[in-house]
Parts: C-alpha cells; structure tokens; sequence
C-alpha cells in the first residue's frame, strides 16, 4: 500500500504532446490480466478482441472548454480559472492560479459578457466564484473558453475537438475521459456491425483528476466526488449481459468507477445518478466488468492502482517497461492498453 510501489521513471520524451493525425491508429497493448503475456497491436484492430454479444461501455461526458483567462478588477493582475463542479445556480468550484492573489469579494473579470467574484477560498487553490454575463452562461464558456489541457502537456492544441471523444455528449467534464480519443465513428460502426453491444454512461470528470497522491499510504488519500449517470437501458443490457455470462468491457477509468460504484452499491445494474468517490486499489474486488481498455498512466496516480488491481501491480509494471522499449506514447494524447 506504500505509494512508490506505484512509481516508475517516465522521461519527458514519451509524453505524448499532441493527438496522432487518426484516433483509432495509435499503437494499442493487449495485456493478458491473469498472466502477464503481451502482444502489440493498432487500435483500430481492437475489433478483433472482441466477441458478438460483448458489452462495450463508453462514457459519453463532454469536456467544458473550462480554463478561463481573466484579470482582477482592481490590479489587473493575470487569474486563470479552471471550472470543475457547478455548485448550483452560478455558483461554480474552481481552481484558481495563482489563488494567493485573490481574496473573498475579489472581481476577476473575463470578457466584456463575463465576471465572477470569489464567495470561498478553500484549501488547494480551491475557490468558489458566483458568475455574472450577459446572455447564456454555457455558450459564453464555449465562446471564450480553453480546454483544459494536462499540465504535462505544453503544445497548443490546434484543433479544440480532439480533446473529445466522437460520441460526447453531456457537457460537463473539466477533462476528457482519454481512453475514447482513440475511437473514430467508423470503427465504432464497425464494432456494432460485428454484434458487439455499445451502451454509454456518464462521469463528469473534476478534480480527482488533477490532484497527485501526497500520503505515503495511499488508504489514506481523499478522493474527490464526481457526478454519474446510468441510464435503465444501459442497466438492463448490463444485468442481461451478467446473466448470460457475456465480457463486460469498459472504455477507460471513468467508466470502470461508473460500472464498479452502482455494481457496489446495489448488487446490480440499475437507474441511478449521484456523485461517487470510490478509490479503486489492489486488494478491490471487481463486480462489474471483465476488462479494460485505457491508456498509459502518471506514475503514483490513482488510475495506475486502479488498472493494477485489474491485473497485477507486477504485470503492470512490467507493460509499461515493454511500452517504453516499443516506443509507446505515455498520457492523455498516447497509446492504448486492453487488459482483458
């Protein structure tokens, strides 16, 4: 449970900076959950790993164009603003930088259609800002605002919706669910050709995105609430799949805590919403799906346990050193991994 059981040397160079030019022609790793084994292929082969009457789940959330270049009113003094959870009405959770420079009343003002002003200064940057505009709140955000790109990402992406999945579409996200960049409309044609069933829920990705595991034990760390959705169609292909003993397989990490928090919480499939904060880890029991198809992962980072508990920490490990030697593409913009 220590945290540098989970920590591996990634030199900047395998970062992946910017999207390939087709999605679905990334490098995809078929890792073998139960024994380790490895073969290498391209995405768009994925087909090939799935059978008719499999269940492919998709988060269909849609990425909030959500960082926010604004001044003070008072200093001018540069705020940037990433929203991550609107709290009600106006009010919206953010994280602001540089936050040491804004106080409790401060005026941040964006465009000559938008200003908000901090009502709460929480810890880590958190800030809570009641907005004010002219005209409709999400077209203004979609007007001015940047999509939110990793930090470890540092070239301007040039075309905003490769930052989305083809199929999003409940806006929501601070960032998007990545495992899906890879997925292009025709290869997902092509998959329900074959009798593969494709449903979709929904996860609103926030901050436990953005915050690293700080504790030396990592049952000791705090994640962060983030809002879900399953629709009862998508609950009733899932409970007929689990009767009839058909592979459940997630799209991504944002997926698996959507399919793994209502399996959890109900014993079943079913129609619900709310906000989960379940932290997935070696040790966790999976209920609802078979495998996983995801990308390369932070070392420490939340999702790193989580796909380790899929498999094995020593297996995962081991990819991710195969993968550096293939030249994989690490992070949001990279390659692919299906744990099956």
């Amino acid at each position: 449970m220590n945290i540098e059981d989970y920590n591996y040397d990634l030199d900047e160079s395998y970062i992946a900076q910017k999207p390939i030019t087709n999605r679905s022609e990334s490098k995809l790793m078929i890792l073998n959950k139960n024994n380790g084994k490895i073969e290498h292929t391209k995405f768009y082969n994925i087909i090939n790993y799935l059978k008719e009457g499999d269940v492919l789940v998709l988060n269909d959330t849609k990425v909030l164009p959500a960082r926010l270049l604004g001044k003070k009113s008072d200093t001018s003094a540069k705020i940037e603003i990433l929203l991550l959870k609107n709290i009600e009405n106006d009010i919206w959770e953010c994280l602001a930088r540089p936050g040491k420079r804004l106080h409790i009343g401060s005026e941040i003002i964006f465009s000559d259609k938008l200003k908000c002003f901090v009502k709460e200064k929480l810890d880590d940057g958190i800030i809570r800002v009641e907005f004010q505009y002219k005209g409709i709140f999400l077209e203004i955000i979609e007007e001015i605002g940047l999509m939110p790109l990793p930090p470890y990402i540092h070239e301007t992406l040039k075309e905003q919706n490769r930052y989305q999945t083809v199929y999003a579409k409940y806006l929501g996200s601070a960032a998007a669910p990545t495992a899906g960049l890879h997925f292009t409309e025709q290869l997902l044609k092509e998959i329900a050709d074959k009798g593969i069933i494709i449903c979709y829920v929904t996860l609103h990705v926030g901050l436990g995105t953005f915050r690293p595991v700080e504790v030396s034990n990592i049952k000791d760390h705090h994640m962060h609430s983030e809002y879900y959705e399953m629709k009862k169609e998508v609950a009733d292909i899932l409970n007929n799949a689990k009767k009839n003993k058909r592979k459940i397989y997630a799209v991504g990490t944002t997926s698996t805590r959507v399919l793994e928090t209502v399996a959890s919480t109900y014993g079943t499939f079913k129609e619900c919403s709310g906000n989960t904060d379940i932290f997935i880890y070696p040790g966790y029991e999976f209920k609802a799906i078979d495998g996983l198809i995801t990308n390369f992962h932070l070392p420490k980072s939340t999702l790193l346990m989580l796909v380790s508990a899929l498999s094995k920490r020593e297996y995962i490990l081991n990819a991710y050193e195969i993968a550096k030697q293939n030249n994989y593409r690490f992070f949001s913009f990279g390659d692919a991994m299906f744990i099956k």
